[in-house]
């Protein structure tokens, strides 16, 4: 590699480095216990006592109580709101209801009430304000919304970019050295070089993957508004120019779940969304349904059924690129493994916080090498070259 095209992805690996280097600590930080997140849960709350211990929410076993009761006794614990989702579980009678001021309120405007629908009593609401939320919320937007998002995404990008850029490096500089020396009794600089070099080789794939699929997450919002305004639009053509059903004439939820089940036989329902939210059009129950092995859970298929009639209108599943959000996002916290995934997710997010701070040691020697000096060493494979 000549000297000039080494300078070039030097200078790249060096900007892009420095730019995204604080923001991806505090994304190492705040996600090293979001790893441990369902862990942690069970640590700190008390385990509910179901009626029907083991029977999903999501089925249809008997016993289990209707949903439109389960629906009105969620609204009638919050007065004047509508609902907006519905979610389910497939190992407990556990099952949520969320409920805001208007269809497509924000987030921060909702409330989540527990309930156990082998019993159609209200076991918790879910609080937002504790530790697991705060950094939850830190790590993905920063409290700023949408454009805190798009802007974490933009420095997974970044992240990512030197990624390339230290592989593509490592190569020349790597050529006079064996795989994993480290130089202990050279500088502390040349010592903190070796480890950043032999950490951030080994866990390469980690930090590529990690990255990449953080950025997938931080465009969660634009994927889902796209997939509103061409697939379920699509969908629901016959009903364009007509105005929104109103909350007072949803029919019955128990119905619009039969036809469901009958055009998706074989599948759990995940959640319902409610007409005029995110995930729905204005005359439709959306009704998602997932897969039966831990891949296929992921990949959801939406059933559209009228509000009013409880007529089924289509279904279809997910497009793609809602597909890779959806993989990514257990992928990005290591949630396809369980406990020994998550304890490797661990090991490494360290070793990249190690990687991440040699290399802000490493930038600020630099700045009393010179860039020259620098690219020399990596052309020299590793030993430092006086100045010509």
């Amino acid at each position: 590699m000549q000297r000039a095209t080494i300078r070039t992805w030097f200078l790249i690996h060096k900007w892009t480095s420095i730019v995204c280097t604080a923001f991806l600590l505090m994304l190492c930080v705040t996600g090293l216990p979001l790893i441990f997140h369902h862990e942690i849960d069970e640590l700190t709350e008390e385990a509910p006592a179901y009626g029907m211990p083991g029977v999903g929410s999501s089925g249809e076993a008997p016993g289990l109580v209707p949903l439109d009761a389960m629906l009105a006794k969620a609204l009638a614990a919050r007065p004047g709101e509508v609902p907006v989702f519905m979610a389910f579980d497939n190992e407990q009678p556990s099952m949520t209801v969320t409920t805001a001021p208007q269809p497509d309120s924000p987030a921060e405007d909702m409330t989540i009430q527990i309930l156990d629908r082998s019993t159609g009593q209200a076991t918790a609401t879910v609080d937002e304000s504790g530790v697991m939320h705060f950094l939850l919320q830190l790590h993905t937007d920063m409290f700023l919304g949408l454009p805190g998002m798009l802007f974490l995404g933009l420095m997974g990008l970044l992240f990512v970019v030197a990624i390339v850029s230290g592989v593509v490096l490592y190569a020349p500089f790597m050529k006079k050295l064996d795989f994993g020396t480290l130089r202990t009794s050279r500088s502390r600089r040349v010592k903190w070089l070796d480890y950043h070099n032999l950490l951030g080789i080994v866990a390469l794939a980690w930090m590529t993957v990690v990255g990449a699929t953080g950025v997938i997450n931080a465009l969660a919002t634009p994927i889902f508004q796209y997939w509103q305004m061409t697939e379920l639009a699509e969908m629901t053509r016959a009903y364009a120019g007509k105005g929104a059903v109103a909350p007072a004439d949803y029919g019955s939820i128990d119905k619009a779940m039969a036809a469901a089940r009958r055009e998706i036989p074989g599948n759990n329902p995940q959640f319902i969304a409610f007409p005029g939210g995110a995930f729905s059009s204005k005359h439709h129950y959306a009704v998602f349904f997932q897969g039966d092995t831990p891949l296929t859970e992921r990949l959801l298929t939406s059933a559209l059924i009228d509000a009013e009639t409880g007529e089924f209108t289509d279904a279809r599943p997910m497009p793609w690129y809602v597909k890779a959000l959806a993989l990514s996002q257990p992928l990005h916290f290591g949630d396809y493994g369980a406990l020994p995934l998550k304890l490797l997710w661990a090991i490494l997010t360290l070793f990249t916080m190690i990687v991440l701070g040699s290399g802000l040691y490493l930038w600020l020697g630099k700045r009393r090498s010179g860039t020259d000096a620098l690219v020399r060493e990596v052309e020299s494979g590793g030993e430092l070259v006086p100045a010509e």
